[in-house]
């Protein structure tokens, strides 16, 4: 984008919706929605944000799946000059009651599917209203109708009162009031709160600005330009609309005039049919789904030919799985690579060239990178392995609240601020990036970053438990297992991997609960006591190779 268009993300919708006002903007379960249509419904959630007492600048968690319920929310609080959390919404109330109190939020809008768990919380939070959602709200009547009578609609049990709000009828109720404020908010302003997992007990929060946003997602965007005018791009994002993959990769079409394809949950078939039926043009997803496609028993019922850009990221893509796509499909999956703090991509793969077997591609416009020593942070020679630091005018330089964590993750080196990866990369002469390991002790499951600290912590909440340890297993289908070695206290008896599983099941969100439980009568620590994870890591890697 042109530095003049740097105003705020809302802005930028605006006049896409003005210029194209019936094109399609998403589509969502079968249904399309205009641009007009979606402003229109972003407008007058603004309007009710502002009737209910939601004031410019509060902080307001987005805690649904993805759906057109989504788009319309996160567009309304921009409009209403709020900032958005976005979290994933199987969040535990443990995680949730976190998120609440670290982000200072005093609004939740949530599906029926989990409004008890906002409930839950009440009391430890300083939440004061709840907009509740049910994921056939914004469907037209039949679709309700006929949901609702074969029982495939999730549904939750929700009781409105002076505080709890029902999406719907603040949409019907609201005229998009005079009262809504001007949009103040300039490319260095407060956008959203996005949380990530790391090396910490809990999430981190990554703020981003409207600045932040607009550039990496348009970068983004317009790789594929080779392929298609970016308004001609119809997106089935199979990434969450929480994470930075769906936001850059998916939402960013709503910036340019594109169609967003959304569905609330993952079914391969639903995946297909939607391919076929719309001409999708990008498809976006995690490894793990490229490979679960490639196994799908009825994959040769569908025409999937439409589909001209294939995208990976979330993790590495195996050679393996782009070798059998190319055989089957006769085309390539692209890959890229990013993380939160850096707001998306910090490489992606060009389109008009033959990118080598395992890069992740080429550094995008607004970032700059170094490749250096661990240790000593002096750059390496060119094609060695070090750690990656990404440095931008557009990027993130510091966490919400976590001046710690903000000390080890961002440094000044050469007059700028940079981010550490702690992911160890190579670049070839060519400019072309390769990802070689991770050197902190972050998980990657299924396109997650999961924190073994995390798991370790709530592992030790147990009352049988005096220590733990976990670490990645390497798995071809989804990147790493989760696994944990625990060390129960003298003369506990009884207490098995399954009450242990389960017990993480209350706690932490489905992908990040151990896969397998190991006992131990101890766990390897340093001299000083640190626990020594990359033992335990060496030791699964030679059971693997025997």
């Amino acid at each position: 984008m042109e530095e003049k268009d740097l105003n705020n993300i809302y802005t930028t919708f605006d006049s896409v919706a003005k210029r194209q006002g019936q094109h399609t903007a998403v589509i969502c379960l079968g249904t399309k929605y205009s641009y007009a249509r979606l402003k229109d419904m972003a407008e007058r959630f603004a309007a009710a944000l502002s009737d209910i007492g939601v004031n410019y600048g509060d902080r307001i968690i987005i805690y649904i799946p993805n759906s057109i319920q989504w788009v319309v929310v996160w567009l309304g609080i921009l409009r209403a000059g709020g900032i958005s959390v976005p979290i994933t919404p199987i969040y535990t109330p443990y995680d949730l009651k976190y998120i609440a109190n670290d982000s200072g939020s005093e609004t939740v809008i949530c599906a029926d599917t989990n409004f008890g768990y906002v409930v839950s919380v009440l009391g430890d939070t300083k939440i004061k209203r709840i907009i509740v959602t049910k994921m056939a709200d914004l469907l037209p009547w039949w679709k309700k109708y006929f949901g609702y009578m074969f029982d495939i609609i999730p549904k939750g049990k929700i009781a409105l009162d002076k505080d709890t709000y029902s999406l719907r009828n603040l949409l019907s109720k609201s005229h998009k009031a005079n009262h809504l404020p001007d949009i103040k908010h300039n490319d260095r302003d407060l956008a959203e709160i996005l949380y990530t997992g790391g090396t910490t007990k809990f999430p981190k929060g990554v703020p981003i600005t409207h600045g932040d946003f607009l550039i990496s997602a348009d970068e983004q965007i317009r790789v594929s330009e080779p392929f298609f005018p970016v308004e001609e791009n119809i997106i089935l994002c199979n990434a969450p609309l929480f994470h930075i993959l769906g936001q850059t990769c998916g939402l960013c079409t709503l910036l340019v005039g594109g169609t967003l394809m959304l569905q609330p949950r993952m079914n391969l078939d639903a995946v297909f049919e939607s391919i076929q039926r719309f001409g999708t043009k990008t498809m976006v997803g995690v490894p793990t789904l490229y490979r679960m496609i490639l196994e799908h028993d009825r994959l040769d019922s569908y025409d999937l030919s439409s589909v001209e850009y294939w995208y990976s990221a979330g993790d590495v893509l195996p050679v393996e799985v782009g070798k059998r796509w190319y055989d089957k499909f006769g085309k390539y999956i692209y890959q890229g690579y990013g993380a939160t703090e850096t707001c998306g991509g910090v490489s992606m793969c060009p389109v008009d060239i033959e990118n080598p077997p395992k890069s992740v591609g080429k550094i995008v416009h607004s970032k700059k990178i170094k490749i250096v020593d661990p240790v000593t942070l002096k750059s390496v020679k060119m094609g060695e392995p070090g750690e990656l630091l990404v440095s931008s005018d557009y990027m993130v330089t510091a966490y919400l609240k976590k001046p710690e964590e903000t000390a080890e993750s961002f440094i000044d080196l050469d007059g700028k601020k940079w981010y550490r990866t702690a992911d160890i990369m190579s670049m070839d002469e060519e400019g072309n990036l390769y990802f070689i390991d991770r050197t902190v002790d972050t998980i990657k499951h299924k396109g997650y970053r999961v924190s073994s600290s995390e798991i370790e912590a709530v592992l030790q909440e147990h009352p049988a438990i005096m220590g733990s340890c976990v670490v990645g297993v390497e798995d071809p289908k989804v990147g790493e297992r989760i696994k944990a070695f625990v060390v129960l206290k003298e003369d506990i008896k009884g207490i098995t991997g399954y009450d242990l599983i389960r017990w993480c099941r209350e706690r932490l969100v489905s992908y990040k609960v151990p896969q397998y439980i190991e006992f131990r009568d101890m766990l390897p620590k340093s001299k000083v006591g640190k626990l020594l994870r990359r033992e335990m890591r060496s030791e699964e890697r030679r059971r693997a190779e025997v």
